[in-house]
């Protein structure tokens, strides 16, 4: 190597220097060790509980509105009980089709407390046999429930 390629490579040493001691420094948060305690786990691996949790239990997990006309706007009230020991939080409800809208308590839930999620379907443009579903996610476990509306639409005849 030529004197003028070594006074370069020696200008870097400083530099190679601040980014190992950056490296390093990094690294040492990754290297504490996550311990038991900080993982809030359900349930152990024997399956015996390891902590109280919130239980959602519905009145009914499926409803039959029966037949209906195409173009209706019905509804259906699911009551549920919290049956669990810690506040009950529903952080989504979702329809598994635009034309299914469930509208859920935003609230907690206490322990002991009844509540309700009211589930909106619009038959507009559809026929014959439905079923939709809604999927609700909670802090329960397992976190997610699936409730069901079925109904029958009838399309009425156009005069000619």
């Amino acid at each position: 190597m030529n004197s003028s390629a070594l006074a370069y490579l020696s200008s870097l040493k400083p530099l190679f220097l601040a980014v190992f001691l950056i490296l390093v420094s990094c690294n040492s948060d990754a290297e504490k060790e996550i311990t038991s305690s900080a993982v809030n786990v359900s349930k152990s691996a024997d399956g015996n509980s390891s902590n109280d949790l919130p239980d959602i239990t519905f009145n009914e997990d499926e409803f039959d509105f029966g037949k209906i006309i195409q173009g209706e706007k019905v509804s259906h009230a699911f009551f549920f009980r919290n049956t669990g020991k810690k506040n009950l939080i529903i952080s989504s409800a979702s329809g598994s089709c635009g034309c299914t809208v469930p509208e859920w308590p935003k609230e907690p839930i206490l322990p002991g407390q009844s509540a309700k999620i009211d589930v909106i379907f619009s038959s507009d443009g559809k026929s014959g046999y439905q079923e939709k579903t809604v999927t609700v996610v909670t802090n329960c476990e397992p976190a997610t429930r699936v409730i069901r509306i079925k109904c029958e639409i009838i399309v009425a005849e156009t005069a000619r």
